[in-house]
């Protein structure tokens, strides 16, 4: 693998990202149902010193590996989930049932070889204590014309929630020039587990932007979703682009969004146990900044579905 140009992203003096991440129906299909909101804030570190339960979660994983390369990053999020028609007070038992998940992750990131590797410990809350009920009653109330939510007095109880989750990517196993363009065809594989979700994923991204700006990563998500650390290296001419798409499939054996409380009874809905993701969307960098946008289309979750989502993630990134 090329060295040089992932050296210089490394070591450009702005070494730190804030990312605001968010994902919304209102940005895709205009629906106000199933995975209906995600925020994140995410600060990294390029090549980042690393607190003493980072090398501990380095230890415990033997497929990842702190290097010079590695970035460490903190999150912060939450996630809101509601069933097709959110002005019923009774839930229908054949649809999803109302979740909110309020949570914080570390997360770490190195090159290795020919290879990236990923994880990601997440810790949180589902239930009312992950106040979903307020979030989405004070957009509706001061930001939409939306309806007013009335059946968060039925969601989800409250459980600790946590994943661990590893991923690898090939960034430039395909790769090629299209003029002045550069394009990469990046594939990758991964699993989550925990009383949160358990899966395992496969998909692949397809990148294209100038060759100047080759190693700049798709944008950050909110897992479940396919990779983006949101890393990006700062353009010599000021401006720069990119396009990308992708596919992920994921094989799904835990969901508490629909499988319900692991400990407690409460409502659920059956899952699909496969279940699948394609995506395109654009970058655009001005100095120390990018914002993105990434329209994404998913397959049904569960049996009564009506139809597959569309919703859009907006994220804005400063590198300083």
């Amino acid at each position: 693998m090329e060295q040089s140009v992932p050296k210089r992203v490394l070591n450009a003096p702005q070494k730190k990202i804030i990312t605001l991440v968010v994902e919304n129906d209102l940005f895709g299909g205009g629906t106000d149902q199933n995975y209906t909101s995600g925020v994140r804030l995410n600060y990294t570190e390029v090549g980042a010193k690393f607190p003493e339960i980072a090398h501990e979660i380095d230890r415990l994983i033997p497929t990842f590996e702190i290097n010079e390369t590695s970035s460490i990053y903190y999150a912060l999020g939450q996630s809101l989930y509601t069933p097709r028609d959110i002005r019923l007070s009774i839930p229908d038992t054949n649809d999803r049932p109302w979740a909110g998940f309020l949570y914080g992750s570390l997360g770490m990131i190195t090159l290795s070889d020919n290879h990236t590797d990923e994880v990601e410990a997440t810790l949180g809350i589902i239930g009312p204590a992950a106040m979903g009920k307020g979030a989405q009653k004070f957009i509706h109330k001061h930001l939409t014309n939306s309806p007013r939510p009335e059946g968060w007095s039925h969601q989800l109880k409250n459980e600790p929630g946590f994943m661990l989750a590893w991923q690898r990517g090939w960034p430039m196993i395909l790769n090629g020039q299209i003029g002045k363009n550069f394009w990469a065809l990046k594939p990758y594989a991964g699993a989550t587990v925990g009383n949160v979700k358990t899966y395992g994923a496969i998909g692949f991204t397809l990148l294209l932007s100038p060759s100047g700006s080759k190693w700049q990563d798709t944008p950050l998500r909110v897992r479940p979703a396919m990779p983006g650390t949101g890393i990006y290296e700062i353009p010599r001419n000021k401006w720069s682009w990119s396009l990308f798409s992708g596919l992920e499939g994921r094989a799904v054996a835990r969901d508490i969004f629909l499988d319900g409380n692991t400990f407690a009874q409460s409502y659920n809905i059956e899952k699909k146990p496969l279940v699948a993701d394609a995506n395109a969307g654009v970058s655009l960098t001005y100095n120390n900044t990018r914002i993105s946008y990434t329209a994404v289309y998913r397959t049904k979750e569960f049996e009564l579905q009506d139809d597959p989502e569309i919703f859009g993630a907006l994220s804005l990134g400063f590198r300083f």
